[in-house]
């Protein structure tokens, strides 16, 4: 009886472990590095919103914002959210001392 029971559940199991292998685990990755992306973005870097809208990060702020240059003296505030790719990375400032 207790086999039985077992070789029941046994095909749910195995949906559930190919599920996540093919669809949860791929797409917590990718919201992972998406985070990383947005973490390293800094003043500088050329970036393409989800809108589509491509610009260059004029200044990083605190709470979560970015100002893009999408023209010249075309500023506009970005939530960091909605990034969707990091075009070109500008090179760290080199520290003075």
């Amino acid at each position: 009886m207790q086999g039985n029971a077992i070789a029941q559940f046994l095909p749910l199991i195995l949906i559930f472990a190919i599920m996540y292998f093919l669809l949860i685990r791929p797409q917590q990755k990718k919201a992972k590095d998406h985070r990383a992306m947005i973490d390293a973005v800094r003043r500088g870097d050329q970036v393409v919103t989800q809108g589509g809208i491509i610009g260059k990060v004029s200044k990083v702020k605190e709470d979560g914002e970015i100002e893009v240059e999408i023209a010249e003296n075309v500023k506009v505030r970005v939530l960091k959210g909605t990034l969707a790719n990091v075009i070109s990375k500008t090179e760290p400032a080199a520290e003075s001392k």
